[in-house]
C-alpha cells in the first residue's frame, strides 16, 4: 500500500476525486464501453490459484480475452490517450485512497484544553471569578479581618474579578499556541507524505514503450512492468512471469513467498512484495478498489463512517500497525502517522492481535531522548506537586491560625465567601507552582526541534520517515554500511577482462577476440540480463550514457557497446515472451540464467555471476580459437590467483560470464536447477570498476573524528571490498582490524550445534571493519549482536543502510535504517527510518549533525528551562510561607511560563547545527540529558537570581525608597515593589536565555547568536511585551508602571547573568564533587518492562487520541495522579516537619543534589511556631 497515494489534493482538483473514492455499484452502468464491470473484477480479485483461472476462462476465456474486454493489449499496453485515460478513472476509479481528514484547528485547541494543569487553572479562575461578584455586606466586612482595607476608596473593589479574567485569557493564549504548533506541524507531515508520494512511482507500458509515471495515475487495463523489489501499487493479472515470488504477509499474514505463475496462479495484489523475479500484468483493480483498499475502507479510513461512530477497536486497528512499536515517532497523529505508512495501517487488516504484539516487542525500544525526558518529567512533576500541595498547606493553616486562634475572630457566616475567597487565592498561588515546576514546555520543544529539523534535514537529502530518528541518529556509534552505490557511485563500466586464455587490463578490441567467442559473449550478455536494464543516450551533450535499471547489468551491455556490437537486435530477435525459463538473481544464487529453445529446438542455457561461485560450476573454457578445453579445479585454482584476484585487489567486481548447450529430448526437467546449471562453458572473467564518490573519504574520517565507526557490509568479493574500504579509509595500513567473509563470520559466531552465540559474537564486532560476500542474514545478525552487546560501558546505537529488499530485516532492527532513495527498492524504503534521497554516504554523516543538535538544543532548553523552574517554584514558595501571598502573581507566572516553554523552545530548538558538533564522540544511551556542566550553570544561575530576588522581597523598598508590597490585603492594588521582583525575575530569564546557548561551558554565548534571526526576534521580542505589560499591564498583571531609573537597575541586574555566567563558566566542574547528573537514561530491563507494559496497552490506543505533542506528558501527569495520595498523608500526618523533609528529599530526588540552596530553616521555624509534632516517618514518599 506504500504506493497508493492518498494525497489526492496533491494530483487531481476536486470534481474529479468522488467517483475514486466512491468506486462502488452506482458506477457499473458506465462500464457499458469496457466488457468487465467494477463489480465483476472485484468479485474476480477476491479468488486465488486454479478457482481465479477457472474464472478468467469462464467470463473471459482466457487472460488475452480479458485485455480485449479492458481494451488494452498485453504488449503494447494502452495508448496514452488522455480522454480514455479519464474515462478509466470515471469507471474505475483513481489509484489513490482518499486520506482521513485533518484535525481542524478547533478541534486541536479542544485537544488542547484537556491539558490537566490547565483544567485545574481553569476551574480556580472560574471560582475566582465567582466569589468575586459576590459583595459581603458592608458593615460586616470589618470582623472579617483586613478584606480590602482602602481598597474601596480607589473603586478598585469591583476590579476583584480582573485575576480571575487574566488568568483565563492567559490560559487561552497558552492553548492557541500550543494548538497553533501542533495545526503548522501536521501541515508539515503532510506536505512532506505528498512529497513522498510524488516520488513513488512505478513502470508500465504506454503505446509500445515503458514510461515511469507516478502510481496515482496507475488504471485500470494498465499493462505494469513487476520487478524484484517491487510493493504493487494496484491488483493485476500476470501476463507474463520469470521466476516470480511474492510475499504476500501484508495481506494473509503468511510468511512463505508464494510462486506466482501465469497458467498456476496468476493473481497479484496491492501491497504485496515481489520478493524473486520479474514479470508483466495487467492492471484490474485501483484504488479504494483494490485488496488493500477494501481492507482500508473496513478499517475505517473512509472517513464518513468513522465519523459518525469512533469505535476504539478500529483506531487500534488503524494505527496498532502503523509501525510495529507503540513509541515510535511519538506517533504525530493517526492521521498523519497512518499516511506516513500507508503500507503498514494495512496490514493491520488480517493480522491477529497476537501477532502484532509479538512485532511490537521486537522492534525497536523508546527512543533514547523520549525515553531519558518521560523519566526527567516524571520527577519534576512529582517534585512541582508536593511543592505545591506544601505551598497551599501553610497558606490555609497560617491563614486559619493567624485568624482565627492569634486574632481570636469567629467565623460567621456572612463571612463564609469572604475566606473563601482567601482559599482560592491560595488555592491559585498553589496551582501556578504547580504550573511553573512542571515543564510542559518539553514536549513543545521536542517537537519544534525535531520539525524544524526534519524541514532543513530535507535540504540535505535525508527524508525523514520517523522522527525520533533523527535525535537517535545523533546518538550513533556505528554505522553499517552497504558498499555499492553508497560508497561508490554505482556507475558500473568494465575495465579488465580474461578472454580466450589472455587477460586485457582494458576493453580488448573486437579484432582481438575469436569471432565465434564474441557472438557468444554479446548473445550471453543481451539475452541473460534483465530487459529491464538498458543504456540510454546521455541527457546532455558530451555526458555520459545513462544507466537505466540494474548497474551491474548497465556495465556488461557497456562492454557489449565497447566491443562494438548492439545488445539491441539481440533482444528483437529474441524477445521477452520467448524466454524459455529464467532463474532470477537472488541472494542465494548470487547468479542469473535464462534459458532459450534454439531453431534446432535444443537448449541453450546463459549463466552470469559473482566469478568464484559460478567457476566451480564450470568444466570447460573456451580457448583463444573459441574451441572448448576441459577447466580442472587445478586451472580454476590457477585462475582464481592469476586473474580474479588481481582484479579484486585493484577493487574491481568480477563477473563469470558462461553458457550450456542442452538436447531437446529428454527435454531436462527444469525445476532441478542443481543439475541444470552445471557442466557449464566458461566465456569470459570480466572486473568491473564502481568508482568510490568522491565526497566518501572525506564524510568517513568526519564520521570518525565523531567517535562514530564504520563498517562495510557488501555481497562483493573480500579482496573487491578491502580495497574499497582502504580506498574509502574505513580501514588504515597498521590498525588492528579484521576482514572476513560471510562464511568465516558464521563459523566463528556459532557453536557446535550451529546456534549463533552472543559472547562469540563480542569477539569479532569490536574489529571487523569489513564483512564481504555476506548474506541479508549475516548483515542482520551482525547489526542485532552489536545492538545487544554488553562489552562496551554504552550500548551501541547502531545505523544501517540498505537498498534491496534483503535489506529489510537489518533495517527493521537497525537504530535507524537509511534506505536509498534512488536505488533503493520500495520494500527497503518502507522498512526505513530515514531515505536518502541522494543514496550518497556523506548525506549520512549530516543526518549524524542534525542528530547531535537536536539532542544539544533539547539541553540547552532544559538548562533554561529548570533554572526558571528552580528559581520560580523556591520564590513562589518561600514567599507564599513568609508573606501569606506568592511574589509572582498567577498571570505573571503564566506569563513567565509563557516566555520559558513557547517561546524559548522555538529560539533554543532552532539553532542551526555546526560543525564543532562532529568533534565530541556520541553521548550514548545511558548519558544524563543534564551533565555535570549543566547542573554546575542551573544551580549557578539558580543561586544568583535567587539572591537577586529574595533582597528585592525583603529590602526593595528600602533601596528603592518606595511602599513596602508585602502582606497586601486581598484585591490590593498592584505595587511597584512586587513589579520590581517581576520585571528583574523576567529579565534575568531573557539573558540567562542567551548563557543557554552553551551547554558544555564554552565562554562565548554570542557565538552564532547573530545568524539565527528566530533567536533574536524572539528576545528582543519577549522584551518589548515586556515593557508593554509593566508599563500598561495595570491590574489584571498585578503590575504599576516603572520609572527610567527603577528600569535601568533592573536591566542592570538582568544583564548581571552574562557576567555571572562568565564567574560559574571558570569554575571547573571537577571541582564540585556534590553534583550530581539528572535524567538518566532508562536502564535495558525497565525498557523491556514499560514496553511490555505499553504492549498491554496497545489494544485500547485512546492514548495515541491524546495530544501528539504532549503524549510524554499525559503519560507523566497519569502518574502524578496517583501521587495525589501524598496529600492526603500530609493532612492525616499533620506534621509540617516532616511535610518539609519530604520536600527536601522530593528535590534531592529530584536533582539528585545534596546540597540545595533553599531557605529550609525559615519554613521550619514556621513550622514549630504551629506546635505540630514531628514526624519521623514522614520521610517515606510513594
Amino acid at each position: 500500500m506504500g504506493d497508493i497515494v492518498n494525497s489526492s489534493v496533491q494530483f487531481y482538483p476536486k470534481k474529479k476525486r468522488v467517483s475514486g473514492a466512491a468506486g462502488g455499484v452506482g458506477e457499473v452502468n458506465h462500464a457499458g464501453d469496457f466488457g468487465a464491470t467494477l463489480e465483476e473484477l472485484r468479485d474476480l480479485m477476491e479468488l486465488r490459484g486454479p478457482e481465479a483461472l477457472q474464472k478468467i476462462e469462464e467470463i473471459y476465456d482466457s487472460t488475452e480475452g480479458l485485455c480485449q474486454r479492458l481494451k488494452t493489449s498485453p504488449n503494447e499496453g494502452l495508448s496514452d490517450n488522455a480522454v480514455d485515460l479519464e474515462k478509466r478513472k470515471e469507471v474505475f476509479g483513481q489509484n489513490f485512497i482518499p486520506p482521513k481528514k485533518a484535525k481542524t484547528f478547533l478541534e486541536l485547541v479542544w485537544e488542547a484544553l484537556q491539558d490537566v494543569t490547565l483544567i485545574i487553572l481553569e476551574v480556580a479562575a472560574l471560582i475566582s471569578l465567582g466569589l468575586s461578584f459576590y459583595q459581603p455586606p458592608g458593615e460586616e466586612s470589618e470582623a472579617c479581618g483586613n478584606v480590602a482595607s482602602g481598597a474601596e476608596d480607589e473603586g478598585e473593589a469591583e476590579a476583584g474579578w480582573i485575576e480571575g479574567a487574566a488568568i483565563l485569557l492567559s490560559v487561552v493564549c497558552v492553548v492557541l499556541v500550543t494548538a497553533f504548533n501542533d495545526w503548522s506541524k501536521e501541515k508539515q507531515f503532510r506536505g512532506l507524505q505528498s512529497r513522498i508520494e510524488q516520488e513513488q512511482r512505478f513502470a508500465v507500458v504506454r503505446n509500445g514503450t515503458v514510461i515511469q509515471i507516478p502510481v496515482a495515475e496507475l488504471v485500470v487495463g494498465d499493462v505494469a512492468q513487476v520487478k524484484y523489489g517491487d510493493l504493487l501499487p494496484a491488483d493485476g493479472i500476470l501476463i507474463q512471469g520469470n521466476d516470480l515470488k511474492i510475499d504476500e504477509s501484508s495481506l494473509t499474514g503468511e510468511s512463505d513467498h508464494v510462486r506466482k505463475d501465469a497458467d498456476k496462479d496468476p493473481m497479484l495484489l496491492s501491497g504485496t512484495h515481489v520478493m524473486e523475479g520479474s514479470g508483466r500484468m495487467v492492471v484490474t483493480a485501483v484504488g479504494v478498489n483494490s485488496q488493500t483498499g477494501i481492507i482500508f475502507t473496513l478499517l475505517g479510513a473512509g472517513e464518513a463512517e468513522e465519523e459518525k461512530e469512533k469505535k476504539e477497536p478500529k483506531k487500534g486497528k488503524q494505527d496498532g500497525t502503523l509501525e510495529n512499536n507503540p513509541n515510535k515517532a511519538k506517533k504525530q497523529d493517526e492521521a498523519v502517522a497512518m499516511e506516513m505508512q500507508p503500507l503498514k495501517s494495512a496490514e493491520g487488516g488480517e493480522v491477529e492481535e497476537k501477532e502484532k504484539k509479538k512485532a511490537n516487542v521486537s522492534k525497536k525500544e523508546k527512543s533514547v531522548l523520549q525515553g531519558k525526558l518521560t523519566k526527567l518529567a516524571v520527577q519534576i512533576g512529582k517534585a512541582g506537586l508536593v511543592m505545591s500541595a506544601i505551598t497551599v498547606i501553610i497558606l490555609v493553616l497560617y491563614f486559619v491560625i493567624e485568624t482565627f486562634v492569634v486574632q481570636g475572630r469567629e467565623w460567621k457566616a456572612e463571612c463564609t465567601p469572604v475566606y473563601v475567597q482567601y482559599f482560592v487565592k491560595f488555592f491559585i498561588i498553589g496551582v501556578t507552582v504547580l504550573v511553573v515546576a512542571v515543564p510542559e514546555g518539553l514536549p513543545l520543544a521536542v517537537t519544534i526541534s525535531l520539525a524544524y529539523s526534519v524541514k532543513k534535514m530535507m535540504k540535505d537529502n535525508n527524508l525523514v520517515r520517523h522522527l525520533d530518528a533523527c535525535e537517535t541518529m545523533g546518538n550513533a556509534t556505528a554505522i553499517c554500511s552497504d558498499k555499492t552505490g553508497t560508497l561508490t557511485t554505482n556507475r558500473m563500466t568494465v575495465v579488465q577482462a580474461f578472454v580466450g586464455d589472455q587477460l586485457f587490463t582494458a576493453v580488448p578490441d573486437p579484432n582481438q577476440i575469436n569471432s565465434k567467442t564474441l557472438e557468444l559473449i554479446v548473445s550471453a550478455i543481451a539475452i541473460n540480463c534483465a530487459y529491464t536494464s538498458k543504456i540510454m543516450a546521455a541527457d546532455q551533450e558530451g555526458g555520459l550514457p545513462k544507466q537505466v535499471g540494474n548497474k551491474t547489468e548497465c556495465g556488461l551491455l557497456g562492454f557489449v557497446l565497447d566491443l562494438k556490437r548492439d545488445y539491441a537486435p539481440v533482444r528483437e530477435q529474441i524477445p521477452e515472451e520467448k524466454l524459455y525459463k529464467v532463474y532470477t538473481f537472488n541472494s542465494v544464487r548470487k547468479s542469473m540464467s535464462t534459458v532459450i529453445q534454439l531453431p534446432d529446438r535444443s537448449f541453450r542455457l546463459y549463466s552470469k555471476g559473482a566469478s568464484e561461485i559460478l567457476l566451480k560450476k564450470c568444466t570447460s573454457i573456451l580457448d583463444a580459437g573459441g574451441e572448448p578445453r576441459n577447466f580442472r579445479p587445478r586451472d580454476r585454482d590457477d585462475m582464481v590467483k592469476n586473474v580474479i584476484e588481481p582484479m579484486a585487489c585493484d577493487g574491481l567486481r568480477t563477473i563469470c560470464v558462461a553458457y550450456r548447450d542442452l538436447p531437446a529430448s529428454p527435454e531436462p526437467d527444469w525445476e532441478n536447477e542443481a543439475d541444470i546449471i552445471t557442466n557449464l562453458v566458461c566465456l569470459t572473467v570480466v572486473g568491473i570498476e564502481d568508482p568510490v564518490r568522491p565526497e566518501v573519504p572525506d564524510a568517513i574520517v568526519r564520521c570518525q573524528r565523531a567517535g562514530i565507526t564504520v563498517r562495510m557490509v557488501t555481497g562483493d568479493n573480500i579482496n573487491t571490498a578491502r580495497a574499497i574500504a582502504a580506498k574509502c579509509g574505513i580501514i588504515q595500513p597498521g590498525d588492528d582490524f579484521i576482514c572476513l567473509e560471510g562464511k568465516d563470520f558464521n563459523r566463528r559466531i556459532r557453536n557446535e550445534k550451529g546456534e549463533i552465540e552472543q559472547e562469540r559474537i563480542d569477539k569479532i564486532w569490536p574489529k571487523l571493519r569489513v564483512l564481504a560476500r555476506s548474506s541479508p542474514t549475516d548483515k542482520h545478525t551482525l547489526v542485532k549482536g552489536i545492538i545487544d552487546s554488553t562489552v562496551c560501558e554504552q550500548r551501541q546505537v547502531v545505523a544501517v543502510t540498505g537498498d534491496g529488499t534483503n535489506d529489510g530485516p537489518a533495517l527493521k532492527k537497525a537504530d535507524v535504517g537509511f534506505a536509498m532513495g534512488i536505488a533503493g527498492t520500495d520494500v527497503a524504503k518502507e522498512a526505513s527510518d530515514i531515505i536518502l534521497t541522494d543514496d550518497n554516504f556523506s548525506s549520512i554523516v549530516k543526518a549524524v549533525m542534525w542528530g547531535r543538535n537536536v539532542y544539544d538544543s533539547i539541553s540547552k532548553f532544559l538548562q533554561f528551562q529548570l533554572t526558571v523552574n528552580v528559581v520560580a517554584v523556591i520564590v513562589a514558595f518561600t514567599g507564599a510561607c513568609i508573606t501569606q501571598d506568592s511574589p509572582l502573581k498567577a498571570v505573571q507566572m503564566l506569563w513567565v511560563n509563557l516566555i520559558m516553554d513557547t517561546f524559548a523552545s522555538l529560539a533554543l530548538a532552532t539553532e542551526p547545527p555546526t560543525e564543532s558538533l562532529l568533534l565530541r564522540k556520541p553521548y550514548g544511551r545511558n548519558n544524563p540529558l543534564i551533565s555535570l556542566t549543566m547542573m554546575k550553570n542551573i544551580l549557578g544561575h539558580a543561586i544568583y537570581q535567587l539572591i537577586i530576588i529574595f533582597t528585592l522581597l525583603f529590602a526593595g523598598e528600602k533601596i528603592f525608597n518606595i511602599d513596602c508590597g508585602r502582606n497586601a490585603p486581598l484585591h490590593s492594588p498592584p505595587s511597584e515593589h512586587y513589579t520590581i521582583i517581576f520585571n528583574t525575575f523576567v529579565l534575568m530569564q531573557l539573558f540567562n536565555e542567551i548563557n543557554a546557548r552553551k551547554i558544555h561551558g564554552e565562554r562565548n554565548v554570542f557565538d552564532g547568536m547573530f545568524s539565527n534571526p528566530i533567536f533574536c526576534s524572539i528576545v528582543f521580542g519577549t522584551f518589548g511585551i515586556q515593557i508593554v505589560i509593566v508599563q500598561w499591564g495595570g491590574k489584571p498583571f498585578s503590575c504599576a508602571p516603572l520609572n527610567v531609573e527603577q528600569w535601568l537597575w533592573c536591566l542592570f541586574v538582568g544583564l548581571g547573568e552574562l557576567l555571572w555566567g562568565q564567574v560559574i563558566a571558570t569554575v571547573p566542574t571537577s571541582q564540585l564533587k556534590f553534583l550530581k547528573e539528572a535524567g538518566h537514561g532508562t536502564g535495558r530491563d525497565e525498557i523491556m518492562d514499560e514496553d511490555m507494559a505499553e504492549d498491554e496497552e496497545e489494544i485500547d490506543h485512546a492514548e495515541r487520541e491524546l495530544r501528539r505533542g504532549q503524549i510524554l506528558w499525559f503519560r507523566g501527569l497519569n502518574r502524578i495522579q496517583t501521587q495525589m495520595e501524598v496529600v492526603s498523608t500530609f493532612k492525616r500526618s499533620g506534621s509540617f516537619q516532616g511535610a518539609v523533609r519530604r520536600r527536601s528529599s522530593v528535590l534531592s530526588q529530584l536533582h539528585e543534589v545534596t546540597n540545595i540552596s533553599t531557605p529550609t530553616h525559615v519554613v521550619l521555624s514556621t513550622a514549630n511556631a504551629t506546635g505540630a509534632p514531628g514526624n519521623p516517618g514522614g520521610e517515606c514518599l510513594p
